[in-house]
């Protein structure tokens, strides 16, 4: 299949897959990730899918009143796109949690084309070659990790919650338990989400990032008047990282904002709820 590649920033890619209907299937990749060459990954926008309405066109999600027909036909591009196969999904079931769950070949497909018998995990890790990992946001942060030395994936879901319970450093964590995996081999990366400049908290979310990141304040929290706080969880997730361990050099950030992109991404602050779901995508190959 035909397709067309670009720079969203420095550290992100964008390619563009022609479909048969006309439209065009977006993806995001990080050039650093590929630069291991083990790993297929991507990150999902809205655009080149089939769903309709509040989900055009590109929704993953089945539990937000989304046609099934339509999702699955979703995942089928993504699939195509990345080359792998879409019964070696293998879904999170996120809810804030800092659960971190060990991905074995029996898990194939689980959320997607069968049941999952696990809840309550936001991060799912591997070193099965062929399983694509997957996690889902609308706003929240998305972490990449590749273990090159041990040949080792994972994937974790970040929010607020998550990243003040510092599920990057969790992440890493598991990965040394599973694979033997070292902080300093890991190749990761920060994927799109909301920015700064548009997250707004209130004093007890503040409160809890001042008790938590003590002596960082000015780097993730800005006071507004109205006793409400910008907090920058790109620059959280970023200081997660570092102090797990992760080398800066090999740390992809992309700086790309879900809320000031609400054309391209689903975000769930520019739409007050009324949206799909976007994807992150991880595969050994």
């Amino acid at each position: 299949m035909q397709h067309f590649q670009g720079k969203v920033n420095e550290v992100l890619k964008q390619t563009v897959y022609p479909q048969a209907d006309g439209s065009g299937l977006t993806l995001l990749s990080y050039p650093l990730l590929d630069e291991t060459n083990i790993v297929k990954h991507c990150f999902t926008t809205k655009l080149g899918g089939v769903s309709e309405g509040e989900f055009a066109t590109m929704n993953l999600s089945f539990t937000r009143g989304d046609r099934e027909e339509a999702v699955r036909e979703n995942y089928d591009r993504i699939a195509r796109a990345m080359g792998v196969e879409p019964e070696n999904f293998v879904f999170s079931d996120q809810t804030h949690t800092t659960n971190v769950r060990l991905v074995k070949r029996e898990d194939a497909g689980k959320g997607f084309v069968r049941p999952r018998d696990y809840t309550d995990v936001d991060g799912l890790i591997t070193d099965e070659p062929g399983l694509t990992l997957v996690t889902f946001y609308a706003d929240c942060v998305p972490l990449y990790f590749v273990d090159p030395v041990h040949r080792a994936i994972g994937l974790a879901h970040s929010g607020w919650r998550g990243t003040a319970a510092r599920m990057g450093a969790v992440t890493v964590a598991a990965m040394g338990r599973a694979f033997g995996t070292k902080p300093e081999d890991l190749i990761c990366a920060i994927g799109p989400s909301i920015c700064g400049n548009c997250y707004e908290v209130g004093e007890e979310v503040a409160k809890e990032f001042l008790n938590v990141f003590a002596g960082c304040e000015r780097e993730l929290l800005t006071e507004k008047p109205n006793h409400k706080y910008l907090l920058d969880l790109w620059r959280a997730n970023e200081r997660v990282l570092w102090e797990a361990g992760v080398r800066r050099d090999h740390l992809a950030v992309g700086r790309l904002c879900t809320c000031c992109n609400a054309k391209m991404l689903f975000s769930h602050r520019a739409t007050g709820g009324k949206r799909g779901n976007l994807g992150a995508f991880l595969c050994l190959r």
